[in-house]
């Protein structure tokens, strides 16, 4: 059967990227999609889709709010949570707020497609890319917790890749790749990438040789 999809995201680029790329997987029907959380809760509550992918941050509300309100109202839905902040405090926010999935922007597009046919397979049961990873952070504490995404990061300037590198190497902005980088300085308590990856090595989280400044 055909899987019904509604987007929600207010950006007209991501819209027609996720719809270009369900239509063309040929399992789902993309039946609306929305630049707001008024007009897409909206939509929502009229079309009952089977999946509905939304944002976190929307121009009138916060999409864990909306997933939380989706899965009262709507309990049989997929709900997957689409955002560009792939950390474990807002996967855990994710799994908290009853969605059935949580995917970086970031993330290939296949990751986007298998997220949501699961929502719609198992809509009660959660799915991420790192949650294993995202578990075992949370209990062990003496530890930062990096995101899947972070760690990449952090093999790579230990192998001494600079940023400009960096960025193309994992399909990212530059700007993207500073601020994961200045999120790892933050976590490792490093004023610069020597110091981050000297105390990534002595917490055991870089086991690469390190190189460069």
């Amino acid at each position: 059967m055909t899987i019904r999809v509604l987007l929600i995201d207010d950006h007209d680029l991501i819209r027609g990227g996720l719809r270009g790329a369900f239509e063309l997987d040929g399992a789902f029907e993309v039946v609306d999609e929305a630049g707001d959380l008024r007009r897409g809760m909206a939509a929502a509550m009229s079309l009952r889709p089977d999946v509905v992918v939304l944002d976190v941050n929307l121009p009138d509300g916060n999409g864990l709010d909306a997933a939380r309100q989706l899965r009262a109202e709507l309990p049989g839905v997929g709900i997957v949570v689409l955002t560009m902040y792939d950390d474990d405090e807002h996967l855990f926010a994710a799994l908290e707020a009853q969605a059935s999935a949580f995917v970086a922007k970031s993330a290939p597009t296949d990751e986007v497609l298998s997220a949501a046919k699961h929502a719609a397979s198992s809509p009660h049961a959660f799915t991420a890319a790192d949650l294993s990873g995202a578990m075992r952070r949370r209990m062990d504490p003496a530890k930062p917790r990096l995101s899947a995404r972070e760690q990449e990061v952090l093999d790579l300037l230990g192998q001494g890749l600079t940023i400009p590198v960096l960025a193309k190497r994992l399909y990212i902005s530059e700007s993207t790749a500073k601020t994961y980088a200045s999120k790892l300085y933050e976590k490792l308590g490093a004023n610069n990438r020597s110091q981050a990856l000297v105390e990534a090595v002595r917490l055991g989280l870089l086991k690469v040789p390190v190189h460069g400044r």
